[in-house]
């Protein structure tokens, strides 16, 4: 069984169409969560690591809080479904197997996280569900659209709280492009995190954290590298600490 350990939970990682990867846990780690934090939605949810990561800092600072997992492939929402109910956050997790287009519920979210495709110019992967996860304007399996930023920030336009944050994490590359689209979407960066996987490097990902356009922030900008020159995880303090096992 192939199983990623963390820290205070584990992750199943055999049926979801996208395996546990760096690109999600960067987004979970990195994103803050807050104790007002009520209502959380995570977009494209795979094995449901990012939701499971929220709940995990979540329940340290208060009890009353609920994660809504959505994913448009069936054996990945299961898979999440199977994770959650395995780990010490049960109560708070909710798995949906469906797509951001027929999510139709009337909650209001104080944070929205998504790991949303990104390869719109690369080849495409030969299965038919890891292109739905990994390519935007790929149909998957139930040949519903695939999910894009876009996507996100669009529905986080009509469902987020005033006050809320929506978070995602990118190619470094299409950097210009979100921020262009969050704008036009009413949104303003709040946090940006560029990541380098060695330091000799450019920037591969970034993790971008926005809020409503009005609220009174400055945006922080910021670098983190996953490795030294030899390949070695780094060793300096850094939110992955609160999930990652020793290396």
């Amino acid at each position: 069984m192939g199983v990623f350990h963390f820290k205070q939970f584990d992750v199943i990682n055999e049926r979801s169409a996208m395996k546990v990867n760096t690109d999600g846990v960067l987004l979970g780690a990195f994103t803050e969560v807050l104790p007002s934090d009520r209502k959380v939605l995570d977009i494209g949810t795979g094995t449901g690591t990012v939701a499971l990561m929220v709940a995990q800092r979540l329940s340290e600072l208060n009890p009353d809080f609920e994660i809504h997992a959505i994913d448009i492939d069936a054996p990945s929402a299961g898979e999440a479904a199977s994770n959650f109910e395995s780990s010490p956050w049960k109560g708070h997790l909710l798995s949906f197997n469906s797509s951001l287009k027929n999510f139709d519920r009337d909650d209001e979210y104080d944070l929205i996280l998504s790991n949303p495709p990104y390869f719109d110019n690369s080849l495409q992967a030969p299965q038919q569900r890891r292109n739905a996860a990994r390519h935007t304007g790929v149909t998957s399996v139930t040949e519903e659209e695939s999910l894009s930023y876009r996507d996100v920030l669009e529905y986080s336009q009509k469902h987020l709280a005033p006050s809320g944050r929506v978070a995602l994490v990118l190619p470094a590359d299409q950097e210009k492009a979100l921020l262009r689209h969050a704008r036009m979407c009413g949104f303003v960066p709040w946090k940006l995190l560029r990541v380098r996987t060695v330091p000799r490097k450019q920037p591969s990902r970034v993790v971008v954290r926005f809020v409503r356009r009005g609220q009174p922030v400055t945006c922080v900008e910021e670098e983190f590298t996953l490795m030294n020159e030899a390949g070695k995880r780094t060793t300096y303090p850094s939110p992955l600490d609160h999930y990652l096992l020793d290396a």
